[in-house]
């Protein structure tokens, strides 16, 4: 999953650098999807852009902690989780350390408008937001890294 992840974040964001200009507006579905290349050196919504670093060593720091996780998980769903995760978060690590302006000072490329959301985004931002939600449910749900549910049938039904 994070290699897939990886692959369609940074072959779309090549693709969107070959052939779009930045700041100019694509419609590919009308007013409701745009393409809009912008260079973000900041977190989502651009802050903190004077702090690219600290998001490259924040990056690395969640890579790290996926790697050493991955050993414990038995659930395919948290393994999904991760994997989206982590090639979501490898992703944009990238960005932040081959990309202009520098080694871990890059601007991560954004490209993908929806209307009414107030960012642009792409697709490494799409998956860890994804793997957010799953997170969210598996939580919810009681499912641990084992698959297991992990609340007691006593505890259901109170």
């Amino acid at each position: 999953m994070a290699l897939v992840v990886y692959s369609f974040d940074q072959l779309s964001k090549f693709w969107v650098v070959q052939h779009l200009v930045a700041a100019e507006q694509v419609p590919v579905l009308g007013p409701v999807l745009q393409f809009y290349l912008v260079r973000n050196a900041g977190a989502a919504f651009s802050i903190a852009s004077g702090s690219t670093w600290i998001f490259s060593i924040a990056a690395a720091a969640v890579t790290v902690f996926i790697v050493v996780v991955a050993r414990k998980i038995r659930s395919v769903a948290w393994a999904v989780l991760f994997g989206m995760l982590l090639g979501g978060t490898t992703g944009n690590l990238t960005d932040r350390l081959f990309r202009e302006p520098g080694f871990g000072v890059g601007h991560v490329v954004d490209f993908i408008q929806v209307i009414g959301f107030p960012a642009v985004f792409n697709i490494a931002d799409s998956f860890i937001v994804a793997s957010m939600g799953l997170f969210i449910i598996l939580t919810a749900r009681g499912i641990g890294l084992g698959g297991q549910n992990t609340r007691s049938t006593t505890a259901r039904k109170g």
